[in-house]
């Protein structure tokens, strides 16, 4: 029995796709084509079929679906070294957080220094937002999600804290002697963050509900460039307060409290249920609540990460 080939099935059924699967599996596409011969061979099912320009899997195929990812996830719990699973202290181990400037700029520092008092050998691997599909937690790629939740009918979420939003302007500005309404603040230069380039936001609505319009000059991917782009201008952003108290002590930045009503929004870690169990995971996960909870005992923000987590 090739164990491989399980993993091969696995990337077919996932890509529904030759070049797909190859790609995942780090082979040419001829390798994989004639990995895909031998699985047909193997269960006695084509398992991808022609359909028009590409491959669709077979009812069989999509039985086998669930049943190999299961039996990938026992295979993998099997074959983890013992020294992992004992104890953090003897890890050797890269863990990737998917997260955005909320959580890597004032959390990243925090966390490894929680990690290292336990796991010196840890190292913290922290990839950026994009697409926050549920594939990468799944497939392992991924350890943790931090941001505002993976969605998936399997996937474990526990919220952190809600996070609110307040201004940012220059320190020094004309508006720091001034009482902030909403008037004042629709004929301020606004910056946006969106890392899809829009330019509207919740903002909008309210003001548009009150017959007030602002200009937004900057768009941006980030509230890093914002906040930089904000202590060097007359602009104006709307920013979340623990990143932006976070900058407070090396930019010339003056932060306000909006002139309206912006709905809280949640940040949460997800992971895997198949991590539910694992002693090490669980630790990845209480650590990065023990950084929150460092972070928000002196943070106005509402901190909601409690222990036992599972």
């Amino acid at each position: 029995m090739d164990l491989n080939l399980l993993m091969a099935l696995n990337a077919l059924l996932l890509e529904e796709s030759v070049t797909g699967a190859a790609k995942r599996m780090n082979l040419s596409v001829s390798a994989m084509s004639r990995v895909l011969a031998r699985l047909r061979d193997a269960v006695g099912d084509p398992i991808l079929v022609r359909a028009g320009r590409k491959l669709v899997p077979t009812p069989y195929a999509l039985q086998l679906r669930g049943q190999v990812d299961a039996v990938i996830m026992e295979a993998s719990k099997l074959l983890r070294s013992n020294k992992e699973v004992k104890a953090p202290s003897s890890l050797e181990r890269t863990f990737t957080l998917r997260a955005g400037d909320i959580f890597t700029g004032p959390f990243a520092a925090r966390l490894l220094k929680i990690v290292e008092n336990v796991a010196p050998n840890v190292v913290l691997r922290f990839a950026p937002e994009g697409d926050e599909d549920a594939e990468a937690l799944r497939e392992g790629r991924v350890d943790l999600d931090l941001g505002v939740g993976v969605t998936g009918p399997e996937i474990r979420t526990q919220m952190l804290f809600r996070e609110s939003f307040v201004g940012v302007v220059r320190a020094g500005h004309a508006v720091t002697h001034s009482e902030m309404t909403l008037e004042l603040f629709s004929r301020l230069t606004h910056v946006s963050v969106s890392r899809r380039g829009r330019t509207r936001g919740p903002i909008d609505s309210v003001l548009e509900r009150a017959n007030l319009f602002r200009r937004v000059a900057l768009v941006v991917p980030n509230f890093y460039a914002a906040l930089f782009a904000v202590s060097d201008s007359d602009l104006t952003v709307a920013a979340p307060r623990l990143l932006a108290e976070s900058v407070r002590s090396f930019l010339p930045i003056y932060i306000f409290d909006l002139p309206m009503s912006i709905e809280p929004f949640p940040v949460c870690q997800a992971w895997h249920p198949r991590f539910d169990a694992d002693p090490v995971h669980r630790w990845l996960r209480e650590s990065v609540c023990k950084a929150a909870s460092l972070i928000f005992s002196r943070s106005g923000s509402t901190l909601n990460c409690q222990f036992p987590i599972g």
